[in-house]
């Protein structure tokens, strides 16, 4: 499964990379918390969990996740054959990965500029 993973982890990456705006956060700590609170409202969503939307920042995550999860939905049905935990450890790996390719592994010097 490890594999299989690995292999569906970078459509959904270079779906985020090349459509959604939010990943463009100007500091490590915006980008660390969009990340995560994104990515766990998709998971929820694309496993039918309910969502906690008694915070601002929640909503304001649910409707990127709800955009996102349109589109996940859309462009990659396999989605829809995948169990809870499956899609629970691909989220996982998703938002590890993501946050190499838009923080740790980032080569932009603005990230932790303090004087910026």
């Amino acid at each position: 499964m490890a594999n299989e993973i690995e292999d569906r982890i970078e459509p959904l990456i270079d779906y985020i990379m090349k459509n959604c705006l939010w990943q463009f956060h100007s500091r490590v700590w915006d980008r660390e918390k969009q990340n995560a609170g994104i990515l766990r409202i998709v998971a929820q969503l694309l496993c039918d969990d309910p969502v906690d939307l008694g915070t601002p920042a929640n909503r304001c995550y649910w409707a990127d996740a709800v955009v996102l999860v349109d589109a996940y939905k859309l462009h990659f049905p396999w989605l829809g054959l995948m169990d809870k935990g499956d899609i629970k450890q691909l989220i996982t790996a998703l938002h590890e990965r993501l946050n190499y390719l838009t923080i740790t592994g980032s080569l932009n010097a603005e990230l932790t500029d303090q004087r910026y």
